[in-house]
């Protein structure tokens, strides 16, 4: 998955950044914006869907404000939260800002 995005220009600064708050699957840069990307593998993109809880994006979120805090304008970074769905084909749907407020 990390492939897939630095493929796409952005630089991945992180694997599996874990944080007080929780753990992110990657953390990708794309100029100024900082991209947290849970990835969820099951049988099908749907049923990979389905294991995301209130809980676990609670976690990512948290996760996320803690690793902002590192970065230069902090809360103020520009963020996009990505979903990797990965099907049994390994086939990958990504849902682009699946968190927008």
């Amino acid at each position: 998955m990390a492939r897939l995005y630095a493929g796409d220009g952005m630089a991945v600064c992180a694997r599996r950044w874990r944080g007080r708050g929780g753990e992110i699957d990657i953390v990708a840069r794309d100029k100024d914006r900082v991209i947290f990307i849970e990835v969820k593998k099951s049988r099908t993109h749907d049923e990979a869907a389905s294991h995301l809880s209130p809980r676990q994006m609670q976690r990512i979120w948290d996760a996320g404000s803690e690793f902002l805090a590192n970065e230069p304008r902090g809360a103020l970074t520009d963020v996009r939260i990505d979903v990797a769905l990965v099907d049994a084909m390994g086939r990958i749907e990504i849902l682009k800002n699946a968190y927008a407020a």
